[in-house]
Protein backbone atom coordinates (compact mmCIF):
# COMPACT_ATOMS: atom_id res chain seq x y z
CA UNK A 1 0.00 0.00 0.00
CA UNK A 2 0.90 3.75 -0.45
CA UNK A 3 2.64 5.25 2.19
CA UNK A 4 1.94 8.67 3.13
CA UNK A 5 4.76 10.95 5.10
CA UNK A 6 3.47 14.22 5.98
CA UNK A 7 6.06 17.28 7.83
CA UNK A 8 6.35 20.75 8.51
CA UNK A 9 3.98 21.94 10.67
CA UNK A 10 4.18 23.72 13.77
CA UNK A 11 3.14 26.69 15.68
CA UNK A 12 2.85 30.10 13.99
CA UNK A 13 1.72 33.42 14.65
CA UNK A 14 -0.97 34.86 12.35
CA UNK A 15 -0.08 36.65 9.47
CA UNK A 16 3.19 34.02 9.52
CA UNK A 17 4.07 31.20 7.06
CA UNK A 18 4.67 27.47 7.17
CA UNK A 19 5.65 25.30 4.22
CA UNK A 20 4.48 21.40 4.30
CA UNK A 21 5.88 18.62 2.50
CA UNK A 22 4.29 15.10 1.85
CA UNK A 23 6.45 12.25 0.59
CA UNK A 24 4.83 9.47 -1.31
CA UNK A 25 6.20 5.48 -1.17
CA UNK A 26 4.54 4.92 -4.67
CA UNK A 27 6.92 5.02 -7.60
CA UNK A 28 3.94 6.19 -10.07
CA UNK A 29 3.36 9.07 -7.94
CA UNK A 30 3.46 11.31 -11.16
CA UNK A 31 0.42 9.73 -12.51
CA UNK A 32 -1.66 10.84 -9.54
CA UNK A 33 -3.70 14.00 -8.78
CA UNK A 34 -2.62 14.96 -5.32
CA UNK A 35 -4.46 16.94 -2.54
CA UNK A 36 -3.91 18.50 0.87
CA UNK A 37 -6.79 18.34 3.36
CA UNK A 38 -7.36 19.29 6.51
CA UNK A 39 -9.12 18.89 9.75
CA UNK A 40 -9.74 20.58 12.68
CA UNK A 41 -11.31 19.65 15.84
CA UNK A 42 -14.70 18.48 15.76
CA UNK A 43 -15.18 19.35 12.37
CA UNK A 44 -15.10 17.08 8.75
CA UNK A 45 -11.76 16.74 7.05
CA UNK A 46 -11.83 18.90 4.40
CA UNK A 47 -9.86 19.23 0.26
CA UNK A 48 -7.79 22.48 0.67
CA UNK A 49 -5.83 22.34 -2.39
CA UNK A 50 -5.19 20.41 -5.53
CA UNK A 51 -2.94 19.54 -7.99
CA UNK A 52 -3.50 17.45 -10.86
CA UNK A 53 -1.32 15.07 -12.69
CA UNK A 54 0.29 17.93 -15.25
CA UNK A 55 0.30 20.57 -12.39
CA UNK A 56 -2.82 22.42 -12.58
CA UNK A 57 -4.40 23.48 -9.27
CA UNK A 58 -7.35 24.23 -7.30
CA UNK A 59 -7.92 25.39 -3.79
CA UNK A 60 -10.68 26.15 -1.16
CA UNK A 61 -11.68 29.42 -1.75
CA UNK A 62 -10.70 30.24 2.19
CA UNK A 63 -7.37 29.75 1.09
CA UNK A 64 -7.25 31.09 -2.15
CA UNK A 65 -4.35 33.91 -2.54
CA UNK A 66 -2.93 32.21 0.67
CA UNK A 67 -1.83 29.06 0.15
CA UNK A 68 0.22 27.22 -3.36
CA UNK A 69 0.68 23.54 -4.11
CA UNK A 70 3.26 21.89 -6.05
CA UNK A 71 4.48 18.78 -6.40
CA UNK A 72 8.18 17.59 -7.27
CA UNK A 73 7.57 14.33 -9.46
CA UNK A 74 11.35 13.44 -9.24
CA UNK A 75 11.11 13.36 -5.26
CA UNK A 76 7.60 11.77 -5.39
CA UNK A 77 6.87 15.35 -3.15
CA UNK A 78 3.78 17.20 -2.41
CA UNK A 79 4.08 20.74 -0.71
CA UNK A 80 1.76 23.26 1.03
CA UNK A 81 3.24 26.72 0.88
CA UNK A 82 0.98 28.38 3.51
CA UNK A 83 0.99 32.15 4.08
CA UNK A 84 -0.65 34.99 5.76
CA UNK A 85 -1.99 32.01 8.17
CA UNK A 86 -5.31 32.90 10.17
CA UNK A 87 -6.45 31.07 13.41
CA UNK A 88 -9.11 28.98 11.74
CA UNK A 89 -6.07 27.39 9.86
CA UNK A 90 -5.44 25.59 12.43
CA UNK A 91 -6.18 22.14 11.91
CA UNK A 92 -4.18 18.20 11.41
CA UNK A 93 -2.94 18.98 7.59
CA UNK A 94 -2.86 15.82 5.62
CA UNK A 95 -1.79 14.25 1.78
CA UNK A 96 -3.32 12.27 -0.04
CA UNK A 97 -4.59 11.46 -4.17
CA UNK A 98 -7.47 13.97 -5.01
CA UNK A 99 -9.70 12.85 -5.79
CA UNK A 100 -10.67 9.40 -4.68
CA UNK A 101 -8.24 9.31 -1.61
CA UNK A 102 -6.21 6.23 -0.72
CA UNK A 103 -7.97 4.23 2.44
CA UNK A 104 -4.46 4.51 3.71
CA UNK A 105 -4.04 7.61 5.42
CA UNK A 106 -0.70 9.32 7.08
CA UNK A 107 -0.10 10.52 10.39
CA UNK A 108 -0.65 14.20 9.15
CA UNK A 109 1.16 17.38 10.38
CA UNK A 110 -0.55 19.55 13.18
CA UNK A 111 -0.51 23.44 11.72
CA UNK A 112 -1.46 25.84 15.18
CA UNK A 113 -2.03 29.54 14.27
CA UNK A 114 -2.32 31.26 17.25
CA UNK A 115 -0.81 34.42 19.26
Amino acid sequence: QVQLVESGGGLVQPGGSLRLSCVASTTIFRLYGMGWYRQAPGKQRELVAAITSDGSTNYRDSVKGRFTISRDNTKNTVYLQMNNLKPEDTAVYYCNRAPSPFTYWGQGTQVTVSS
